[in-house]
């Protein structure tokens, strides 16, 4: 398996500025002539966020990850492309419009996220809790045990949890918003700290 190409060079000294210079304009003429030839499957960039830099990677069928710093990045990018193509290229411009939804969130201008998903990382029951996920409300939170009933499996309350675990798309599909029935935190791929993070500012507004 040959990955294409992986993301931008390795930091240079300042001496080499008009290297880097360079290189930047042949990996911005690679990610043209890669879209252009449909040759670029997965694009990636990443955002910083008050919870830390975020990784987020587009299909041209939509949204397919987002990834948590301590998920490591270069980790993430590889199951990409074992999973779904090993043509992964950091393309910031196919993740315009999610980068800007997500500054929009954590700015608390913005309440739901309307990028086109590519649900491809998920299936079976985990994908019926995650889309139930993406219906819970701004602001609004639910049990583990309510998200396994109202996907018609009362008894997978850890099936839920798995698949809140696992979930390809937090923040954008916010799985976030399910706590445990005693309203303690429960678990969160992010880190408890970022689900405080999401749940405060959303309480805020």
């Amino acid at each position: 398996m040959t990955t294409i190409f992986e993301g931008a060079p390795p930091a240079l000294q300042p001496d080499h500025l008009e290297e880097a210079a360079a290189l930047s304009r042949l990996h911005e003429r690679l990610e043209t002539d890669a879209a252009a030839s449909e040759l670029l499957d997965v694009a990636y960039r990443t955002v910083d966020t008050p919870i830390g830099a975020l990784l987020l990677a587009a299909t041209p069928a939509g949204l397919v990850r987002l990834a948590f710093e301590r998920e490591d990045f270069d980790t993430v990018l590889e199951a990409l492309a074992a999973r779904v193509s090993p043509r992964v290229l950091e393309s910031p411009g196919r993740l315009d419009a999610a980068a800007r939804q997500v500054d929009e969130y954590f700015a608390g201008t913005r309440r739901a996220f309307d990028v086109p998903l590519d649900w491809r990382l998920t299936k079976g029951f985990r994908r019926a809790v995650l889309e139930h996920l993406a219906g819970i409300g701004y602001g609004a939170t639910e049990s583990y045990t309510q998200v396994a009933a109202a996907t018609g499996s009362p008894r997978a309350v850890r099936a839920v949890g798995t698949a809140c675990a696992t979930n390809p798309l937090p923040i954008v599909v916010p799985c976030h918003r399910v706590l445990r029935s005693d309203g303690s935190l429960g678990g969160y791929l992010g880190g408890l700290d970022a689900k405080r993070v999401l749940l405060g500012l959303e309480a805020a507004a």
